[in-house]
């Protein structure tokens, strides 16, 4: 899972990176530059501590999440995304969009005052604009491949279908996360870079006692104070503890987010173990058994056989896979089986 960290300047974006990756990225701003740094983070999961304590493997490999800062956007509604940048854009899975929430007079706001609901509003609309002008686009392309006959007229029905579409919902103000679409059309938008077909969750970077602006939106929201977040995230284990309960907060900014941004992509984990090697996987909610091996390799998918599956629980209970055989926990499953978060699973394929 790759995720965008996005906003307008001044927002907090690489003080929010730095709390979820435990970096020191420097927080001056970079207004007008496209910079991104990019940070991997182990998914903490006491699940996989304990089967690894229970089988005591060679290695043990938490699945990962990558967190991006992307800089460069400045939420000025006109649309044109330089090349760069959207082609940053692209990669992500997800956006997180930080809005600024904090006072802060050390750190003046390029729009002269605090408004949330305002400076959300202007970059939802800038990646919004900036699909409707790429739709146009695509749309008199398609009328020219029309009028010279160059290009198959099937393809060019079925797209012309599909960003008319398009070009209705983003006329309507509606990002294109929120249709629904065919597994065909999936597949015939999946090099266009939509921005806002992407899942996007709104982070209201907040001062230390203050909680989120009251505000509708169309997608999940939560309120994080970024700077003391940041602070924790770079103590060490034991004084991050201590700074926690002085502060009431109950878990560090990372777990939370992580539930969020598995939520926002509706991904789940499931585990394989053994001597050698106990470790995470994350694949998508209400996937196959087979879907879930193509995660592990591509090659195991295409051979799969069978699945050997046990729930967590069972085997956390009856304390190994033997027990689990004689009491019946442990199933033999076809390709068709959903997988279920945290499943423990063994493929077995012919190549």
């Amino acid at each position: 899972m790759k995720l965008g960290i996005i906003g307008l300047p001044q927002a907090g974006k690489t003080t929010v990176y730095n709390a979820l990756t435990r970096s020191n990225t420097p927080t001056t701003a970079s207004a007008g530059r496209i910079e991104t740094h990019t940070g991997v983070v182990d998914v903490p999961d006491p699940r996989i501590d304990k089967l690894s304590a229970m089988f005591k493997p060679r290695k043990t490999i938490y699945a990962k999440v990558t967190y991006a800062d992307i800089a460069g956007l400045e939420g000025n509604a006109n649309g044109n995304i330089s090349g760069v940048l959207l082609n940053s854009l692209g990669q992500m899975d997800a956006f997180i969009h930080v809005v600024r929430a904090f006072d802060d007079d050390n750190v003046p706001h390029p729009s002269g005052s605090i408004n949330p609901a305002r400076d959300a509003d202007a970059m939802l609309t800038e990646l919004l604009l900036n699909d409707l002008i790429a739709v146009e686009r695509k749309l008199e392309r398609l009328v020219d491949e029309r009028r010279k006959g160059g290009t198959d007229k099937a393809i060019n029905e079925r797209q012309t279908i599909l960003f008319t579409r398009l070009l209705e919902a983003l006329n309507s103000g509606s990002p294109l996360r929120k249709l629904e679409y065919s597994p065909d059309e999936q597949r015939e938008l999946a090099s266009f870079g939509l921005i806002s077909r992407k899942p996007i969750l709104t982070v209201f970077n907040t001062g230390e006692t203050q909680s989120a602006p009251k505000m509708e939106l169309d997608h999940p929201s939560v309120a994080l104070p970024g700077k003391l977040e940041m602070e924790i995230s770079q103590l060490p284990a034991e004084d991050a503890a201590l700074f926690m309960t002085e502060y009431g907060i109950s878990e560090p900014a990372l777990n939370r987010m992580i539930r969020l941004s598995y939520d926002l992509l509706n991904q789940q984990s499931f585990f394989t173990v053994g001597e050698d090697e106990v470790r995470a996987w994350t694949t998508r909610r209400n996937a196959t058994a087979v879907e879930s091996a193509g995660e592990i390799h591509t090659d195991i998918a295409r051979g799969f056989v069978r699945a050997e599956v046990v729930a967590y629980d069972d085997l956390i209970t009856l304390g190994s896979m033997v027990e689990c055989k004689a009491k019946g926990k442990f199933r033999l499953e076809g390709k068709e089986y959903i997988v279920k978060d945290g499943d423990i699973v063994h493929i077995r394929s012919s190549l």
